[in-house]
């Protein structure tokens, strides 16, 4: 049903991802910024509904925008909290996952090098995204713009690194580049393997 979005729960608390990510910050992430694109999906697609309903359209670029951007920050900010983990918790990738990584980008190190520099180079706020591409059997890395431009849309996201500075303003102030490299630390590989 239109409008029912929940924030999701975390399997983790708030500071377990010190010393990568401080508490303070994944408490605002969280609770603040992400139930905001809840708040603004469920919000746009009862607009959305209650347009159909009247048969008025006058406003569909708009509502549609709001969907797009508010329902991009929801379920890519759900897919971001799936792949951290407590750096304590942390293991290299392995299995068939490894061997795709090794396949598409010749190592683990390289993969990491290219994602992260699409991740650094983003203009403004946004993602870098390792993607899996169906129809070329590959994986790929794209950076986005905000949450839902420059998408390409016959790929399916399995990882996100949230370079808004929301993500890491308190602790790395605009030293984006750090926070990127640190990330990879959390990284929940045997989620993004699923």
């Amino acid at each position: 049903m239109a409008g029912n979005h929940k924030l999701p729960e975390l399997n983790y608390s708030y500071d377990a991802l010190e010393p990568f990510i401080d508490a303070q910050t994944m408490e605002l992430h969280h609770s603040k910024h992400h139930q905001g694109y809840v708040n603004g999906l469920n919000n746009a697609e009862k607009a959305l509904a209650a347009a159909r309903e009247s048969g008025d359209y006058s406003n569909i670029q708009q509502l549609e925008r709001l969907v797009a951007f508010h329902g991009s920050g929801h379920f890519n900010h759900s897919l971001f909290w799936q792949n951290m983990l407590p750096p304590d918790n942390y293991k290299d990738p392995s299995g068939d996952l490894l061997q795709q990584i090794k396949k598409d980008f010749g190592s683990l190190d390289n993969l990491k090098a290219q994602l992260g520099a699409a991740a650094k180079a983003v203009e403004g706020s946004g993602w870098g995204f390792l993607v899996w591409q169906p129809g070329g059997e590959q994986l790929m890395t794209l950076a986005g713009e905000n949450q839902q431009k420059q998408t390409q849309f016959t790929t399916i996201p399995i990882m996100g690194i949230d370079v808004w500075e929301h993500a890491y303003y308190l602790k790395y102030q605009n030293r984006r580049a750090e926070y990127v490299d640190n990330w990879w630390n959390l990284t929940n590989w045997e989620n993004v393997a699923e």
